[in-house]
């Protein structure tokens, strides 16, 4: 839509339309008695547990008593409510200004540690720490049998004859390319065997270990081409990433449960002796990204895999074992024998139970010890539960707090293709951990928000903001900010980074960022005491993923299964709806009754399998007692036919195709086949809603890639996030809300606070809605039926485009103050002098007109934030959307003095910095970023 229309059209308002802006009404209405007040007080008010947290970066253990209690009172004046105690390596190419590392846990580090938690518990806040340092953890004083393992493979392509091979150069050859490697790796070859190039059936291979003497290995290889498998165990192979001083060094092996009993008792043992009893100050404990990079082994892993799975594993380790590269990513590259694709599905079923086992003992040895540690301390457990060894969902459902992450990326708001990651800020990760979190009946879904290393210091609080909204709506209500640094304010410009958004006080748009804060706090106050709503369930294809592709790296994975798994959960709440994700075992767990699948609180009318040709028996027998119970079930794309057994295959195969056959015969009016998504999945599962007769929460009269929407129940009380999440795009739409005829629509204003009804359209569940870019409404069906409505506004429909030049004043954050004529208004960028420029911008202007004729100035495209002054009165301040300010009461016949300051973002100032190396380190390879008031500014 062309801008000028937009602005026409968000500013109008008719009967029925709703505009969610804080320019939109003054008028106070009339409330009668209501059971949401009290709660409403709250909203205004959030309690400091729904205030945004942050990660604080102790950067190099450099600390001081002054500056961590200063680093406290800005970030509580700046609406944060929360840390999270995070040491963390100095950053490189940073000068430390001669204050002493301190070493984790020593004594001098403890005392800071107590400066900081006494402090925040005096001013209200809350601490939480991370375990360790860095991620994942360990420390310089593990032990060989504490460290991380992994096995994986070496193979050799041989022919025919009598060969010779170093043991210590196979061993050698042996070298992932990880991202954090350990300075010492201990590595033992467990396993050689001779296998011929081709197989026509499934052979174990001719056991070389024997032929193995003072290091040299000697093998007579019969006539042919063959090859020579070697597995070896490495050790410790694997560095803290980041690891501060006295926590850096080699990552625990989190397969082991001593080992990490011992860890976390060293660490509770040493705090406890400093601060006493643990929960008296801190919240919870928190580990961090589970980056393993190929962790997969512990010494009696072969004999617990005997036991679960019920036969051995040794036969076939070497063939479901790879090559590993970056973050223990398989490298893809052809090697070994060549086996039938008979034998090649047998050798999945067992790397598919290799991998099995190793979440269960993953979740055994260390969630569950790391829960059950905390507890013991009185502190609970955060954790982000999710990354190749676990499971995406379910490993999330036994952790107090549940973490997540949501990524700021420069495509954030700008693209959104039909598929894919590209243009969302949360990560996969964020919907399986939401669901995992509302199936155990969990308040709190944390995320690890604004995580920013494509464009820091270029991101404006409006690109923050959609990033933001994006992340509620996949379910987070829990903010921990990525991050706050510890920076002394004497360090140059801009300070100790060591990653993030730059929340910081020294950053250009750091007055405004309450703003954003309040918004976020009265967001989570709101979802973390309500019940997110959902009446489809997607059970995940986990299993065809790993038998497929294999398992994957969250948040990143490499791979997905089907195209469309990642974005099928957004597709459904874009057309109104609301969705789960499940897994196999919470279907196999769950009761079935009156068309609903049942699970604790939650409950679900219908179940979408998304490209499964897989399933268990046991699921597959849940499917037929779902549908026998009436409800709905839709194969999308294709039906399952086996099972992944390997000890039963066969038969499983048969049991789990008789019972899919079984429902589709059977339950012909409640269970359906429907093809797979086709270019647009937004509009595809709109005619799926509509073929199966599925209701929508909301139902939208048109869709927009960028309009989506998150609804609750609060005591009764249906609520309605929605959002539009892009740049550019203004969104006009007609909403049907499913709700009670008893209720009335009301505007909860998470910006400022306010409470308003909001207009109808025809009847009290049908609103027509003007959402401009960037832009969200909160609306909150109440029992209060207002006594008055919003005034209505008379809007000219035209407005009167303001031209000419203006004059700039320019106060730059660092260096002397400018004066600038520009004859028309442009991106900074387009001009010399302000090209590399941060700080402030004034633009002045006197315009004539007759103050009977308008109401409204239309500041157009803005890039920052912006403040209006008109007539040396002040009127308000525009974040982020549309910048409309109401100046009804400010106008005056005749001339009138208009001032607009403008904030920019700091990034374009810093790739200016040729010589500031820590300036460099992060803009050098990043674009330029628009800035200013490009307009067209109108007066309406």
């Amino acid at each position: 839509m062309k801008r000028r229309t937009f602005v026409k059209n968000s500013i109008l308002t008719t009967s029925g339309m709703c505009f969610m802006n804080s320019v939109w009404g003054t008028g106070s209405p009339v409330f009668k008695s209501n059971p949401l007040d009290t709660f409403f007080n709250e909203f205004q008010n959030p309690p400091v547990n729904a205030k945004l947290f942050v990660r604080w970066w102790w950067n190099g253990n450099r600390l001081s008593k002054g500056e961590i209690l200063r680093e406290l009172d800005v970030m509580k004046s700046a609406g944060i409510g929360g840390v999270e105690i995070n040491p963390i390596a100095f950053p490189s190419n940073t000068d430390p200004l001669g204050y002493k590392a301190l070493t984790i846990f020593d004594d001098d580090w403890l005392t800071m540690l107590h400066t900081a938690l006494q402090g925040a518990k005096e001013r209200g806040m809350v601490c939480d720490m991370i375990v360790g340092s860095g991620w994942p953890f360990g420390g310089e004083f593990l032990k060989k049998e504490e460290q991380s393992q992994m096995v994986t493979i070496g193979t050799i392509a041989i022919k025919g004859g009598k060969h010779s091979f170093s043991v210590s150069d196979m061993l050698a050859k042996v070298d992932p390319d990880l991202h954090s490697k350990n300075k010492t790796v201990y590595k033992d070859l467990i396993m050689v065997r001779l296998l011929p190039k081709n197989a026509k059936e499934f052979i174990e291979g001719e056991n070389m270990m024997p032929y193995i003497d003072n290091d040299l290995l000697e093998v007579d290889v019969p006539k042919g081409d063959h090859v020579l498998y070697y597995v070896i165990k490495l050790t410790g192979y694997m560095a803290v990433i980041n690891g501060a001083p006295g926590a850096s060094g080699p990552v625990l092996n989190h397969y082991n449960q001593i080992a990490v009993e011992a860890y976390l008792n060293r660490i509770s043992n040493i705090l406890t002796g400093k601060i006493g009893d643990m929960g008296t100050y801190i919240r919870a404990m928190f580990c961090d990204s589970m980056e393993l990079e190929g962790a997969n082994w512990n010494d009696d892993l072969p004999q617990e895999f005997q036991k679960r799975r019920g036969y051995a594993l040794e036969p076939y380790l070497p063939f479901v074992l790879k090559k590993v590269g970056h973050m223990g990513n398989p490298i893809d590259e052809e090697y070994g024998t060549v086996f039938p694709k008979a034998v090649v599905d047998q050798i999945k079923r067992v790397e598919l139970d290799f991998y099995k086992t190793r979440i269960e003992l993953f979740k055994e040895r260390f969630i569950n010890t790391f829960n059950t540690w905390c507890h013991q301390n009185n502190v609970k457990s955060r954790m982000q539960a999710y990354g190749r060894g676990m499971h995406p969902l379910e490993a999330s459902m036994g952790v107090d707090i549940p973490e997540c992450e949501t990524w700021l990326f420069k495509d954030v708001g700008r693209e959104y293709p039909n598929t894919g990651l590209s243009g969302r800020a949360p990560r996969m990760c964020n919907k399986y951990v939401s669901s995992g979190a509302v199936l155990a009946g969990k308040k709190l879904v944390g995320c690890e928000e604004m995580t920013n290393t494509e464009m820091a210091f270029m991101a404006t609080l409006e690109n923050i903001k959609i990033a933001g909204d994006q992340s509620n709506i996949s379910g987070v209500n829990h903010s921990i900010l990525h991050g706050f640094n510890y920076s002394p304010p004497e360090a140059e410009f801009p300070g100790w980074i060591r990653y993030g958004s730059y929340f910081n006080e020294r950053n250009t748009w750091w007055p405004y960022f309450k703003k954003w804060a309040d918004y976020k706090s009265r967001l989570s106050h709101l979802f973390q005491n309500a019940v997110p709503q959902a009446n489809v369930a997607i059970l995940q294809p986990l299993t065809d993923l790993w038998l497929k592709i294999g398992p994957q790296r969250d948040p990143f994975p490499q791979k997905w299964y089907p195209e469309y798994q990642n974005n099928l959960w957004e597709a459904i709440v874009q057309n109104g709806g609301g969705c789960d994700y499940i897994s196999e075992n919470i279907l196999q767990k769950a009761t079935f009754k009156d068309g609903n699948m049942v699970y604790g609180e939650r409950s679900y009318s219908t179940i979408l399998l998304p490209g499964i040709e897989t399933l268990e028996v046991a699921t597959a027998a849940s499917l037929m007692a779902f549908a026998a119970a009436g409800g709905k079930i839709v194969f999308i794309n294709k039906t399952p036919y086996k099972s992944p057994s390997f000890i039963r295959g066969k038969e499983d195969d048969l049991k789990v195709a008789g019972h899919i056959t079984k429902v589709l015969k059977d339950h012909a009016d409640n269970v359906f086949k429907y093809p797979g998504p086709d270019e647009d999945i937004i509009a595809w599962y709109g005619k799926l809603q509509n073929g199966i007769g599925l209701k929508p929460y909301v139902k939208f009269d048109k869709t927009h890639k960028y309009l989506s929407q998150s609804n609750y129940l609060l005591d009764g009380h249906p609520i309605f996030f929605i959002a539009n999440t892009g740049l550019s795009d203004h969104i006009s739409v007609n909403a049907e809300f499913q709700v009670k005829e008893t209720l009335y629509p009301w505007i909860w204003n998470p910006e400022t606070g306010e409470r308003k009804p909001c207009k109808t359209n025809g009847a009290q569940n049908k609103l027509a809605l003007e959402i401009p870019r960037a832009t969200s409404i909160l609306i909150v069906f109440e029992n209060n039926r207002p006594t008055e409505a919003l005034p209505s506004f008379d809007f000219y429909k035209d407005g009167k485009e303001i031209t000419g030049e203006w004059q700039l004043k320019l106060y730059p954050i660092h260096g002397e103050k400018q004066h600038l004529q520009i004859t028309t208004l442009t991106d900074l960028l387009k001009i010399k002098q302000t090209k590399h420029f941060a700080g402030e911008v004034v633009y002045e202007k006197t315009i004539n007109i007759d103050k009977d004729k308008y109401q409204y100035i239309d500041l157009g495209n803005v890039q920052g934030v912006s403040e209006l002054t008109l007539n040396d009165e002040w009127i308000g301040t525009r974040w982020y959307g549309s910048h409309v300010y109401d100046v009804k009461n400010m106008l005056k016949d005749g001339q009138n003095k208009l001032t607009i300051k403008l904030t920019t973002i700091t990034g374009n100032y810093l790739k200016s910095l040729k010589d500031n190396k820590v300036a460099q380190n992060w803009t050098r390879n990043q674009e330029y970023y628009p800035m200013g008031i490009i307009g067209p500014v109108r007066i309406i």
